[in-house]
């Protein structure tokens, strides 16, 4: 896919994402997600050129006047999203597929110090959540969503909603039908039934006296 239909489609996912923005010229001159992908469109081109220490300088230049840091080497596909951005950060061997929305805050971390694949892989149309943190070599499945603030060391499964920390699944959608089914809680069943025997002795319980 050529430069300009990426660009386009970027500015696209803008529009989709973001009902604040009002024109094309306001998302090419103040969007800084829009402005941190396409440097790394270039620190890209020239990572994979094998050019040394222009990509990274690029990328630190974009993370000065952005907030966001994307490694040269993170793989990004199109309709790339950044909301905000402040403090997203792209490891280098990160994979992100077509139509991915970060929110700001948002880490794609490593486990390893090895030259290897160490950071997650995000499918098409993933949505992650405010300050949530994906770590190590992961597969984050088509569709799925990340809610603010979780944990995630495991792979997930597409169509998945996550939440916590660690992160688990508590929801997946079917895509024939568009109906989300809910999955067992027992961790929150628990407190549920923790809270409902508390409540049944604080009932048993005689009344408190004034204190005269």
């Amino acid at each position: 896919m050529g430069l300009c239909s990426g660009i386009r489609k970027d500015i696209k996912a803008v529009f989709a994402h973001d009902p604040a923005a009002v024109n094309t010229l306001e998302v090419l001159l103040a969007y800084p997600g829009f402005h941190a992908r396409q440097c790394h469109r270039i620190a890209h081109t020239l990572f994979r050129w094998h050019i040394p220490f222009l990509p990274r300088f690029i990328s630190h230049i974009s993370r000065f006047l952005t907030g966001i840091e994307i490694h040269p080497g993170a793989k990004i596909g199109q309709g790339f999203f950044i909301d905000h951005g402040m403090g997203v950060v792209i490891g280098e061997t990160s994979v992100i597929g077509d139509n991915v929305t970060l929110y700001q805050g948002v880490t794609l971390g490593g486990t390893s110090q090895q030259h290897v694949k160490r950071h997650p892989t995000l499918g098409n149309n993933v949505v992650v959540g405010v300050g949530a943190q994906l770590i190590g070599d992961i597969t984050i499945g088509d569709n799925a969503k990340v809610g603010a603030g979780s944990v995630v060391i495991d792979s997930v499964p597409p169509n998945a909603t996550v939440v916590g920390v660690p992160g688990r699944v508590v929801a997946v959608r079917n895509p024939d039908t568009d109906t989300v089914e809910r999955l067992p809680d027992p961790v929150g069943e628990r407190l549920d039934d923790l809270e409902k025997r508390i409540a049944g002795i604080e009932k048993r319980l005689p009344p408190n006296r004034k204190q005269k």
